[in-house]
């Protein structure tokens, strides 16, 4: 993941986000995604991305199944019904910590 330690902090958020947008999705699948939403300025890893999605699992905001695509078997990830709840409740954390951080470094927009 890009070095960036913001980036670092909102990890489960982003993925989080992503599942609720797109259902499912395997590891790589989000990899791309986050490259692509990016521009490519954001390459996740997999050393960050999967002790991350392993977390939400074991917190039980994610389930996995499995699925044989070209005689692979793939690994996705879903959100539960709590993931679902989680993701509004990250959304707003991210957004909070935005408004401050603006406010803190004097960069919101000035009214005119």
């Amino acid at each position: 993941m890009s070095a960036n330690p913001f980036l670092k902090g909102s990890l489960q958020t982003i993925i989080l986000k992503l599942l609720e947008d797109h259902t499912e999705m395997y590891g790589y699948e989000i990899t791309q995604k986050v490259k692509e939403l990016s521009g490519g300025d954001v390459l996740l890893t997999e050393g960050a991305l999967y002790p991350a999605l392993h977390k939400l699992e074991a917190e039980g905001y994610l389930e996995t199944f499995t699925q044989v695509v070209d005689n692979r078997v793939r690994k996705y990830y879903r959100l539960t019904e709590e993931g679902g709840k989680q993701v509004s409740s990250k959304l707003s954390e991210a957004q909070a910590f935005i408004d401050q951080l603006q406010t803190l470094l004097n960069l919101k927009p000035s009214v005119e």
